[in-house]
This record gives C-alpha cells, sequence and structure tokens, in this order.
C-alpha cells in the first residue's frame, strides 16, 4: 500500500470527567507514565510533552521483565487546547487525538495510520488497550 494511500485505525472511549481533566491526565508526562501501556507487564519509564504547535514528545515504553522496549516519539502538527491534537510520528505516520465535551463526559477519538509490520486488528487493540488503560486513570 503507498504512503498515500495508509490504511487507518480509529478507537474511542467516552471518560466519565470534564474534557480539562481529561486533557490535563492526557498530556502532562507525570500522568503519562502512569497509564500509557497496553498491557500490565509494560510500562512507559519516561515521558516528554512540548505540547504545542511544532513541539515535540517522547515516552520510552518497555516490558516489565526489561527484555524490551521502544521509544514513542513524533512532533506535534496542530494543538487545540481541550479539543485536538494531530501529530506526527518519526516514520511519518500521522495521527489525529479528538477530544468531545459530552455535557461533564469525554469522547475521546484517536485516528492513526496503521504500520505494515503487524496486523491492522492487532493494532487497533493494542491502541484501543491504552486508551482503555487511559480511561480507568483518568476516571480513578
Amino acid at each position: 500500500m503507498g504512503s498515500d494511500q495508509k490504511t487507518k485505525i480509529t478507537v474511542k472511549t467516552t471518560v466519565n470527567k470534564p474534557v480539562e481533566t481529561v486533557w490535563n491526565k492526557w498530556t502532562n508526562p507525570d500522568d503519562i507514565i502512569k497509564w500509557n501501556n497496553a498491557s500490565d507487564d509494560w510500562h512507559t519509564t519516561k515521558a516528554e510533552n512540548d505540547l504545542r504547535t511544532g513541539g515535540k514528545f517522547f515516552s520510552r515504553m518497555e516490558a516489565k521483565d526489561g527484555s524490551m522496549g521502544f521509544d514513542f516519539a513524533g512532533v506535534y502538527d496542530n494543538v487545540i487546547v481541550n479539543e485536538l491534537i494531530v501529530y506526527s510520528l518519526g516514520d511519518l505516520r500521522k495521527v489525529k487525538v479528538e477530544f468531545t465535551d459530552l455535557n461533564g463526559k469525554t469522547e475521546i477519538t484517536e485516528t492513526f495510520d496503521a504500520e505494515e509490520t503487524n496486523p491492522v486488528e492487532m493494532q487497533r487493540a493494542g491502541w484501543q488497550s491504552i486508551l482503555d488503560n487511559f480511561r480507568k486513570y483518568a476516571e480513578s
């Protein structure tokens, strides 16, 4: 599939908290390291976030047993506080995160370009799991 025809994957959740609270927990590095994992045997050991258009972000995700890990990093293409984050990953895939105020609750919709190594369903499940972990963390 050509780079101009990337498969897009969408995951979403609704968090029972106001959008300002959700936004802060989503973007604060001290919070990111507490929720940014797809399963209990992984964790984020470091997070940095320069939340502005043109700013960079970085997080280090590792298996808790030390067997593997990877960096997740990119550059923000567009940031609208409490509404929208659009970024480009190092491999030039795009991600859009929308925050929608639902009268005191917040719907988060993430749409991202699939990578070509892993099956689409595996990618969807992994990103949804991270989003579900965020919802649990934000509501606690």
